[in-house]
């Protein structure tokens, strides 16, 4: 049991990272990731949306709209529940964490319909049917490893970002070319740890 939460955290964030491997959630990864303060602020408001999200998602799915056989509500329904609760997050930071709230700008409502945080909710309904073992447990601990593996990324890409405004670019790949080279570069690496998981699910 524990041995599995375990390949199901590591995978998460390592191989089936939402931004790396995915690809969901690219426009935070490429808007918020210049500084290395906004980037762990805004991916401490996505792992937290991403796991109340599934808490609040995973039983009205099962217990509210497959009962009634309202299963292609689910997308609306699981927007409006997102929207709520980054309005709760936005709320908050205004209040408590003003800098924090005004670096991160438009990205902060743009959590709302951040396609990671969507994906993961109706991903891990996806892998549940694929998997009866899949359930309410190792749906969060999914959402919370893959909220560390998009704050693992945005780490990350921060870091590189930061160097490459110090290094000699040629013109023609300065700002977007150079970003997206450097984003992909970060993902390759990132193929390295299916072994890991790989060993751990084995």
């Amino acid at each position: 049991m524990i041995k599995n939460l375990v390949a199901i955290f590591l995978a998460a964030i390592l191989t089936e990272n939402y931004i790396l491997n995915k690809f969901l959630g690219i426009c935070p990864f490429l808007g918020v990731s210049k500084k290395l303060n906004t980037a762990v602020g805004m991916s401490i408001a996505v792992t937290f949306v991403m796991v109340i999200s599934t808490a609040v998602t995973w039983p009205i799915y099962m217990y509210v709209l497959v009962p009634n056989h309202l299963e292609y509500l689910q997308t609306i329904v699981f927007i409006l529940i997102i929207a709520a609760l980054v309005q709760l997050i936005e709320t908050i930071l205004r209040k408590f964490m003003p800098p924090l709230y005004n670096a991160l700008g438009i990205y902060l409502p743009l959590i709302t319909t951040n396609c990671a945080v969507l994906g993961i909710t109706m991903l891990v309904l996806e892998k549940g049917a694929a998997d009866p073992t899949f359930g309410y447990v190792e749906s969060l601990v999914n959402a919370f490893g893959s909220g560390i593996g998009f704050m693992v990324a945005m780490v990350i890409f921060a870091g590189v970002r930061e160097r490459m405004e110090t290094n000699d670019i040629p013109k023609f790949l300065k700002g977007l070319p150079i970003t997206l080279i450097a984003a992909s570069l970060v993902a390759v690496s990132f193929l390295g740890f299916q072994g890991l998981v790989d060993g751990l699910l084995g």
